[in-house]
């Protein structure tokens, strides 16, 4: 026998001893052998593809609600012929916010009992048509403990049926009458959200923009069946968690040009204060016109005074970002960044800053912190500042949570069903070949590029990773986020 046929037959004995722990006999075997032949022959789940969040929660959390209009057919198609139009509303707003809906129905409904019993038929319908393309088994386990045993004896049992129309009827009366109604509704309505989408596929840039980028990674962190492809943006909060100081100064800067404290105070408990302080005392006379946020949220416009404020932060942040890029530019000089370091080109007393030979005019022409001679030296007091914001994100165990979650459920790219998923680009040639691309020592394309950059990305919060490797997988963050050939990136500016 060849050494290969020998390591071959090695390698299935090592895979049969760990398939013997979990099914120890013929007869096992052959059980999950025709289950799994059963299911693949069970209609297609639906699968749910969501992009670019940026921290808008409440548009995912209702995207999630209703699977993208996936209910509202269902509902359409079971009552389309005999409910109106504003039933039909009525229903699928009761599905997608029972709580809410439920109180303003029980504000104005005369006979509630009779709005109960022809409801939870209807709920029973709706959720034996969502849940038919799956197994019992799956069903069982979306179903909220209280409740499972008569959930799937409702699913489950015909309503029509001779034999069985009394004893669904008096389960339905039962509810009623014990004083469950509400409850029940509720859960059924969530078991119908749940079923309502079978995998869902997160197709990077969760974080920044938006108001609750944490609101959204709590709901996936207790979401059951979903995939993540990271996006650039994440990359960005990816490194912040890990410690990278450019990261962490992007990551404040999009927050503060967003009017978005919400995420990094609220959500992460990062405390702002040092750096309110700074940029009081250094930008105090300063009016930093061109630093005014854009405000996302027009519901939750600041005042005069606090957008004065946020601007004055937003501009002491830019430049700090400014010197910590240079620095790293610096320090990983094979990334061909140089392009970044633009600090030298500032002629204030001119009003001019030269960029690639060219000159062009300044918007704003006050840099305190700006030494002519050294224009990337942090100043004793923004190295302060920065020591306590990175102690401020390295502490944050909800991030540290959220960031775990984005590892387990994550990665550069994911095949679902014979798709590929990945979140910007593909490095390319002229000629739209594969381009090889440096990532540590090595060289990589296509999937072996996507493989390794992941990996990398994971080495940064490995403790055993070896302290060079760890180095410039924390550093390589930021080029994940504005390197040109990063496939999260890929632009040249």
């Amino acid at each position: 026998m060849s050494p290969i046929d020998t390591a071959k037959l090695e390698n299935d004995r090592r895979i049969l001893e760990l398939l013997s722990q979990t099914f120890p006999n013929v007869s096992a075997a052959s059980t999950e052998i025709i289950n799994l032949e059963a299911i693949l022959n069970l209609p297609k789940g639906t699968e749910h593809f969501v992009a670019d969040l940026h921290g808008e929660h409440e548009a995912f959390d209702h995207i999630l609600r209703n699977a993208s209009g996936n209910i509202k057919r269902k509902v359409s198609e079971l009552f389309g012929t005999s409910m109106r139009e504003q039933e039909l509303r009525d229903l699928c707003t009761l599905i997608y916010y029972p709580e809410r809906k439920l109180e303003y129905i029980k504000a104005e409904e005369n006979d509630l009992d009779d709005f109960y019993a022809v409801t939870l038929h209807r709920l029973i319908a709706v959720c034996q048509s969502v849940s038919s393309k799956y197994t019992r088994s799956k069903v069982r386990k979306a179903l909220p403990k209280e409740f499972s045993y008569i959930i799937e004896e409702l699913l489950h049992e015909a309503p029509s049926d001779p034999d069985k129309e009394a004893y669904f009827k008096r389960i339905i009366e039962t509810i009623i009458s014990t004083g469950q109604a509400d409850a029940f509704v509720v859960a059924i309505c969530h078991v119908i959200q749940h079923l309502g989408i079978d995998q869902l596929h997160v197709l990077g840039d969760i974080f920044d923009r938006g108001p609750g980028a944490h609101l959204i990674m709590d709901t996936l962190c207790g979401y059951n069946h979903f995939d993540i492809q990271w996006g650039n943006h994440d990359a960005l909060w990816m490194g912040a968690s890990a410690g990278n100081d450019a990261c962490i100064a992007n990551v404040l800067r999009l927050s503060l040009r967003y009017c978005n404290m919400a995420t990094l105070e609220d959500g992460y408990g990062i405390n702002l204060v040092p750096l309110a302080t700074f940029a009081m005392e250094t930008y105090g006379d300063d009016p930093c016109e061109n630093f005014v946020p854009n405000i996302v949220d027009t519901e939750r416009t600041p005042d005069k005074k606090t957008l004065q404020l946020l601007a004055r932060m937003h501009k002491a942040i830019s430049i700090i970002q400014f010197k910590l890029e240079a620095a790293l530019v610096d320090r990983r000089p094979e990334w061909g960044m140089g392009s970044r370091k633009l600090l030298a080109g500032l002629k204030p007393e001119k009003g001019l800053i030269t960029i690639d030979g060219v000159d062009y005019s300044l918007k704003d022409c006050r840099f305190p912190t700006i030494d002519k001679e050294k224009p990337y030296a942090l100043t004793q007091e923004e190295a302060g500042l920065m020591a306590k914001l990175h102690h401020s994100f390295r502490v944050s165990d909800k991030l540290k949570k959220h960031i775990h979650c984005l590892l387990s459920h994550g990665c550069m790219y994911g095949v679902y069903n014979s798709n590929l998923l990945f979140h910007a680009s593909m490095p390319l040639n002229a000629d739209g070949t594969l381009k090889e691309v440096a990532v540590g020592h090595g060289r990589y394309k296509g999937r072996e590029l996507m493989h390794q950059v992941g990996m990398t990305m994971r080495a940064a919060f490995n403790d055993d990773t070896p302290h060079n490797e760890r180095e410039f997988a924390i550093d390589y963050f930021w080029y994940l986020w504005c390197g040109p050939d990063s496939p999260l990136f890929d632009k040249s500016k």
